[in-house]
């Protein structure tokens, strides 16, 4: 029996994509922000940086560094024939990047917690050491849902 994924498939509005299932129309109301997610698209990079992992690495870093978080962990990978993806693991959460040199193209998802970090920050890094021409940037709060929020929440093993 031969198992297919399309809902992960890179264009999941073409046939055969499964649509995920339906969520509730309503979000619950929120109340504290826990941190922001970026989403950002790079456009019409340098082809060159975005097959070079040893710079997205570096580029990287960097752009951990200017929003103020916590480096814990790098890790890259460079595909046959083209482009790279990398993932930082942050104490604050994570950046990842996904590149198509052939297009000029990178996808980027920066995401931390708390108020100390600015990921808009690292996402101007990045744009900037690709050299993108253009680019769209989408940020989003992430935040507590009031059902939880007045819930006094420990760390597992502390509560009793």
């Amino acid at each position: 029996m031969t198992q297919t994924l399309p809902c992960l498939h890179p264009n999941p509005g073409w046939s055969g994509a499964q649509s995920p299932q339906s969520l509730p129309s309503e979000p619950p109301t929120t109340n504290d922000m826990v941190g922001k997610h970026c989403i950002l698209e790079l456009y019409n990079c340098d082809s060159k940086k975005l097959d070079d992992e040893a710079f997205l690495r570096d580029a990287i870093t960097i752009a951990a560094k200017r929003a103020g978080a916590t480096l814990l962990n790098l890790i890259t990978h460079r595909f046959e024939p083209q482009g790279v993806t990398g993932l930082a693991l942050l104490a604050e959460s994570h950046i990842s990047i996904h590149t198509w040199p052939e297009s000029g193209y990178a996808a980027v998802d920066v995401f931390t917690c708390g108020d100390h970090t600015m990921p808009e920050r690292a996402c101007q890094v990045l744009a900037d050491e690709l050299e993108a021409s253009s680019r769209n940037l989408k940020s989003f709060r992430r935040e507590t849902p009031d059902s939880i929020s007045e819930q006094i929440r420990e760390p597992l093993g502390l509560a009793a």
